[in-house]
């Protein structure tokens, strides 16, 4: 894509990023649940740029990942990996380019360590490990920076100065990295208590008897039609209390009740899975105030609403 036409400086850098699917082939004894899988789908991007702005976009690249990992409530680790043993290219271009990613880490604020001679025989990288509720650590994010494609391919821009042969550094960038992995951290880290924004069960809509079974239908598909997760339990076999304890054991963030007080003033009856009451709200209300909470990613949204 990079090469389809003659590039200038004028257009760098240039990012480019997909969310797409990955192979690698894993030996079958290294294959853990949704940790390590051979097909996974990775949020790849690809930053083209001069060497000058390598330090540039590093700290744009560590800005997004803290953005990114604040709101999941992950705290992580840096690791620089310096040229290996075995490396390809100029030793002056590796010890300016791991001089930018020195600097980077350093204005970025957070702790980091140094791992000598652990980059990849292309480029140095930074690694970052995110740690789970047992306090295994993963590697998700990666920045990892490339000389060799760009020789490879033949890659050229023309500079300010007018050289037509002057060759960009490519950043290989993954913030959520293998989403497979991810979604088993989260899995984890959360004990199947899912953040309101995040949860897949967000609403369960429980009806006091029969003869409210409509209305705690209607109450659903308003809250459907806003986009919201969200079930009914019509169950003519379970008690109310038991209504109300079978979703909290499926971890539905909040239940509304609804009986014939709330079916004629159009309200409902508003608990959360910790068995906090908010007391009665118009669906209206409701609506507005959990769309609210979801669109801020609140991590406290029971207790907040």
């Amino acid at each position: 894509m990079f090469d389809h036409r003659p590039r200038s400086w004028r257009e760098l850098p240039l990012r480019l990023a997909d969310f797409g699917v990955l192979h690698r082939n894993e030996l079958s004894g290294a294959l853990t649940g949704l940790t390590r899988v051979r097909r996974f789908q990775q949020d790849d991007a690809h930053i083209f740029c001069a060497m000058e702005q390598i330090e540039d976009e590093i700290k744009g690249c560590l800005d997004f990942l803290r953005t990114v990992y604040s709101i999941f409530g992950f705290s992580f680790k840096l690791n620089l990996s310096t040229r290996p043993e075995k490396f390809l290219g100029d030793i002056e271009v590796w010890n300016q380019a791991e001089k930018q990613l020195e600097n980077s880490l350093n204005e970025f604020g957070e702790k980091w360590e140094l791992n000598p001679g652990d980059g990849a025989f292309y480029g140095p990288k930074i690694d970052i490990q995110i740690k789970d509720a047992i306090g295994r650590y993963h590697q998700c994010a990666t920045i990892q920076l490339d000389f060799q494609l760009p020789i490879r391919f033949n890659l050229t821009f023309v500079s300010h100065d007018g050289d037509d042969k002057k060759r960009p550094v490519i950043v290989h960038r993954a913030i959520l990295g293998s989403v497979e992995r991810m979604i088993a951290i989260l899995t984890e880290n959360y004990g199947g208590k899912w953040p309101f924004w995040l949860s897949p069960r967000q609403v369960m809509v429980v009806p006091v008897g029969p003869t409210c079974d409509d209305y705690a239908q209607k109450v659903q598909q308003q809250f459907h039609d806003a986009g919201l997760m969200v079930d009914v339990d019509l169950d003519p076999g379970c008690t109310l209390n038991k209504k109300i304890r079978n979703a909290q054991l499926a971890q539905y963030n909040f239940i509304l009740v609804v009986g014939e007080k709330e079916k004629t003033s159009g309200t409902v009856n508003i608990r959360t899975r910790d068995n906090k009451v908010h007391g009665e709200r118009t669906v209206p209300e409701t609506v507005a105030r959990l769309l609210q909470l979801r669109q801020s990613r609140s991590k406290q949204a029971e207790e907040e609403f």
